[in-house]
């Protein structure tokens, strides 16, 4: 499926950085990006117990036909927790609701937004091919995966897009991912192509960080990684400043350089800082200056992995950790 070449990820208007902001502030962001033509809004059955299904689904009342919509199953919040559930009937029921939602007759792409270990990939991916067929999803994509996991699910139906977390900072695709997707023809979707605020300069402080902040659990802000991790900020910043854009700009530049399959989805809860991501899709940065970007934010120079032990588990994608 065609792609825009930049999307909005829409987790942080209710989920997962803190209080998130008011519904009405939230519509007003969504509205701004359709109005500022925006191609792809990206939510998932996950986010705020659903809550932000429900807030894209106001969004696009009377302009559906403007995006490409996308959502995820297969994790959800039950009964207060999260659980990971790839069982066919579960992702029926979910895709469903979803619809509801989100007031819309088909999703253009949905996701397996983690895959259950329990169960069989192919029993999942079998499970959305049958829904695309039904007319109530539009393609499959995978999150979080292994190319093992891509090529299982190859097997079963086509796969439209793998959503794994790629940056500067977390190059955890390079480990095969890249290279499989652009192969198969498949749009590698890069979730937090700014390292979660950490490459666009909004994180001066992780101590700061809402008490509910899922960063908050993430090793590289934590007090034994943060300053190592810090002190790259510096020359960061100057190296944007010779680029002539902001560093968020530079970060998803770097991302979008990596292949013209490779679609970031920014998120941001700020109007301004949504047209300063949107802008970078026009930016010609010097190839020479990418190279220097990429040596000066690198898996050799930052410091911890990308999750703690207990979300990593959930995780399939490759790990450097793995390949050492």
């Amino acid at each position: 499926m065609n792609l825009p070449r930049i999307g909005l990820g829409c987790m942080s208007l209710s989920h997962a950085y803190g209080t998130p902001p008011a519904e009405e502030d939230g519509l007003r962001l969504l509205r701004a990006a359709l109005d500022d033509g925006v191609g792809m809004l990206d939510t998932a059955t996950l986010y705020g117990g659903g809550r932000n299904e429900t807030l894209v689904g106001r969004a696009l009342r009377g302009r559906r036909d403007e995006v490409v919509l996308a959502s995820k199953g297969g994790m959800a919040i039950v009964d207060g927790v999260k659980r990971i559930d790839g069982r066919p009937e579960t992702l029926r029921a979910q895709v469903d609701a979803s619809l509801v939602r989100l007031g819309v007759e088909r999703i253009d792409l949905y996701y397996l937004h983690r895959w259950d270990r329990a169960v069989p990939i192919g029993e999942s991916v079998g499970a959305l091919a049958a829904l695309v067929t039904a007319g109530k999803i539009g393609a499959i994509g995978l999150s979080e995966v292994s190319v093992a996991r891509l090529r299982e699910a190859l097997d079963v139906a086509p796969i439209a897009a793998v959503q794994n977390e790629y940056s500067l900072w977390s190059r955890n695709p390079e480990l095969g991912m890249l290279e499989a997707t652009r192969t198969a023809g498949i749009a590698l979707v890069a979730f937090s192509p700014v390292a979660r605020g950490f490459l666009g300069g909004v994180v001066q402080d992780p101590d700061a960080f809402a008490p509910n902040d899922i960063r908050r659990a993430m090793p590289r802000f934590r007090p034994d990684h943060w300053p190592v991790n810090a002190a790259l900020l510096p020359a960061w910043r100057d190296l944007a400043a010779e680029a002539g854009c902001t560093p968020a700009q530079l970060a998803l530049a770097w991302v979008l350089s990596r292949g013209q399959h490779v679609v970031p989805i920014p998120g941001t809860t700020r109007i301004d800082h949504l047209r300063e991501n949107q802008a970078a899709v026009g930016l010609a940065v010097d190839a020479a200056l990418l190279d220097r970007a990429g040596t000066l934010i690198d898996t050799a120079t930052v410091s911890g992995p990308r999750y703690a032990d207990g979300p990593a588990a959930e995780v399939d994608a490759e790990t450097f950790e793995d390949a050492a």
